[in-house]
């Protein structure tokens, strides 16, 4: 069931008891966060806080803090029926018959109606805040660990255009508040947004952004995924929620503006920040508590200008807060590596099954299942990732065989301990890091690991006899299933 809007979401939440409202008083200074992390560690609901101090507006965090929640936001029973239709999409054969034809016709059909659309008017332009009326401490923005630089949004939907192609990007980036109409965008070096912004410096242009809270829940998720720049988000969101996505043209951010592109922003957001960077204008943004659990450091990022805040009559303020695992975007990056599985069964075709264990924060460790076909295949696979997006930042691969369940890290790390020699068995590699790893001895730049894991073959130097696993035969194995009541166990 696709749901609209933020209000909905609550609505279903609430349904099936997978939310709590507060309505003891509470700071939006590191006690929602508390609050929080106690919360979402425990496997606890979302929660929405309706006393806030400083604020009239509600407050909504953990809303994906689990797998049910986050399926419950994409529509789906699980993320295999996502993966599953992608995977189908991507496997079609050219048509033998007519039927096959059809059949390829109503699927593609059903593609052309996933662009976004324009529409006159939308919820979240209710309430226009302009000029003096602009105060972003009306909202319950929060600080969220003691060494913050301040109150940051963290769940903001980010709305930038290409100035060359005016292509749109819709991404994930934190925003520090500085006053009622001042704050700092920060985005990494290879992000779009950061692409958007090199293209409108160098050309000496302001760049419009927009802000987007709340809203469709399934925009948040659409804002994380690794889509390459060719495709809009908006693009997949629809694909996900089988509609398109209603946007309205920005109040302030439009060519009659003085821009050089409009912004469009989405129809049912309950919050709106309009804003425009100047061309190389930076302030000093963070420290930030971030999804390491260590403080990103303070450095150089672009100052956001605010020109409007437009928002629903009622809002809801949809925010997260990251630190030692688990954390809310863990399932937001679980909700990725099931989804986008097929995809990079495409690239890499011995792949069956990968995960980006809790205890890695999404690039410490990537653990690797193949269909090993010939020598030093794991290897190849190593590479592969670092050559692929956004798994370029793996720092640590770990490569087993097939019938290992890479979903169970005890299981992964057992074979680890069982098939390799570490002379042999790991390699080393250079390159790009994410910007975030604090032990890379360049910023953004340093060494990567890959382990494999997989048995040895005499074609790869490994001269004496694999044993053979243990395993209970299939017979014994059904014989005791059958019999296990008789045992009284």
């Amino acid at each position: 069931m696709a749901l609209r809007n933020l209000q909905e979401f609550v609505a279903e939440l609430e349904r099936l008891g997978e939310l709590k409202r507060i309505t003891a008083r509470v700071s939006p200074y590191l006690e929602i966060s508390e609050i929080t992390d106690r919360t979402t560690k425990a496997g606890g609901p979302a929660l929405l806080f309706e006393n806030v101090e400083g604020s009239d507006v509600p407050l909504l965090i953990n809303a994906y803090g689990s797998e049910r929640r986050m399926t419950l936001a994409l529509g789906v029973e699980s993320f295999a029926e996502i993966a599953d239709e992608i995977s189908e999409m991507i496997h079609l054969s050219p048509p033998q018959g007519l039927i096959e034809k059809m059949r390829i016709a109503g699927m593609l059909a059903k593609i052309a109606k996933f662009p976004p659309k324009r529409v006159r008017s939308g919820a979240c332009q209710e309430v226009v805040l302009t000029g003096d009326d602009i105060d972003l401490y009306k909202f319950p923005i929060i600080t969220c660990w003691p060494d913050d630089g301040g109150p940051y949004v963290t769940l903001g939907q980010v709305f930038t255009k290409s100035l060359k192609n005016g292509a749109r990007n819709v991404g994930m980036y934190r925003v520090q508040v500085f006053g009622k109409n001042e704050a700092a965008m920060h985005w990494h070096m290879h992000h779009d947004g950061a692409r958007h912004y090199r293209e409108f410096c160098a050309e000496g242009k302001r760049m419009p952004v927009a802000v987007a809270v709340g809203g469709d829940p399934i925009m948040p998720y659409a804002a994380t995924a690794p889509l390459p720049p060719m495709i809009d988000e908006l693009l997949f969101a629809g694909f996900l929620k089988k509609d398109s996505v209603p946007l309205v043209k920005s109040k302030t951010l439009t060519k009659e503006n003085g821009y050089n592109v409009d912004i469009e922003v989405p129809a049912e957001a309950d919050l709106v920040i309009e804003g425009y960077l100047e061309p190389n204008e930076l302030v000093t943004e963070g420290p930030f508590g971030d999804h390491t659990g260590f403080y990103s450091l303070a450095d150089k990022y672009p100052a956001f200008h605010i020109t409007a805040i437009t928002h629903r009559k009622n809002p809801i303020y949809a925010t997260t807060i990251v630190g030692k695992p688990p954390q809310e975007d863990y399932f937001l990056g679980k909700a990725t590596e099931r989804i986008f599985l097929p995809l990079a069964k495409t690239q890499i075709p011995e792949l069956v099954d990968m995960n980006l264990p809790i205890f890695g924060v999404f690039h410490n460790f990537v653990f690797v299942s193949i269909d090993k076909q010939y020598p030093w295949q794991a290897k190849k696979v190593m590479n592969s990732f670092w050559g692929t997006g956004q798994l370029m930042f793996s720092k640590i691969i770990v490569v087993v065989d097939k019938h290992v369940n890479v979903q169970d890290t005890d299981e992964v790390w057992f074979y680890v301990g069982a098939n390799v020699d570490p002379k042999r068995d790991i390699v080393f590699m250079e390159g790009p890091v994410d910007i975030l790893d604090h032990a890379s001895p360049m910023h953004g730049i340093g060494s990567k690991m890959g382990i494999d894991a997989t048995k040895k073959w005499r074609e790869e130097g490994f001269d004496r006899d694999w044993p053979t696993e243990i395993v209970m035969s299939d017979e014994i194995k059904k014989r005791v299933d059958e019999r296990w009541k008789e045992y009284g166990l």
